[in-house]
């Protein structure tokens, strides 16, 4: 029972941590901060994560997984690959209004100095590419798609994605969000030999 509880406390304060972090960054984030959001004592904090270093790469690492889940129903789904695809293409993209991607823009930056954290986003962009590499290369045998290069559009699609989430993140009046989702939509198209209006 009480490693049960101590389970869920991790994960609450994974939780918060990820929410400060998003709100406020990975260099203006104290762990009071943290804490003070989250109820709890710093020391209790430390009991959990042994330092800042280690409680921001584990929020991080929780974030992940999260995201991970959603690209493994994905995965598993018995959907067309076009469907897959859309499915895809809106869990990942920058126009819908998330925390989320805040907390990854700044993991990608502290990510320079952090291994740990280094380590975890790799990981993550490896999945997604891995992913939708999969679901072109469905769609190319069923005759869904028309792609050479599926390897290639992969990494197109998914630079494209990357890049909007920070421009939509950093300068958000730049661009609007249905404009970011008809960049991408007409992007994929092109990789794919889609018309923009099916995706």
């Amino acid at each position: 029972m009480t490693s049960g509880l101590s389970r869920l406390r991790r994960t609450d304060l994974l939780k918060t941590a990820c929410e400060v972090i998003a709100d406020q960054g990975f260099g203006h984030t104290r762990t009071i901060d943290i804490a003070k959001a989250a109820g709890v004592s710093q020391a209790l904090l430390f009991y959990h994560f042994e330092s800042k270093e280690r409680l921001f790469a584990q929020a991080f690492a929780y974030a992940a997984r999260q995201h991970l889940e959603a690209l493994i129903a994905i995965e598993r789904s018995t959907a067309t690959p076009f469907d897959r695809l859309r499915t895809l293409l809106r869990l990942c993209s920058p126009a819908t209004p998330t925390e989320g991607w805040r907390l990854w823009i700044e993991a990608w930056s502290e990510a320079v100095r952090n291994p740990e954290l280094e380590a975890i986003s790799r990981r993550i962009d490896s999945q997604g590419r891995v992913l939708l590499r999969e679901i072109i290369e469905s769609g190319v045998a069923s005759g869904e798609f028309a792609c050479d290069d599926p390897d290639g559009a992969t990494w197109r699609i998914l630079a494209l994605v990357d890049g909007l989430a920070i421009q939509t993140h950093v300068h958000p009046k730049v661009l609007s969000r249905r404009r970011v989702n008809v960049l991408i939509r007409t992007a994929a198209a092109a990789e794919l030999g889609l018309s923009a209006d099916q995706l």
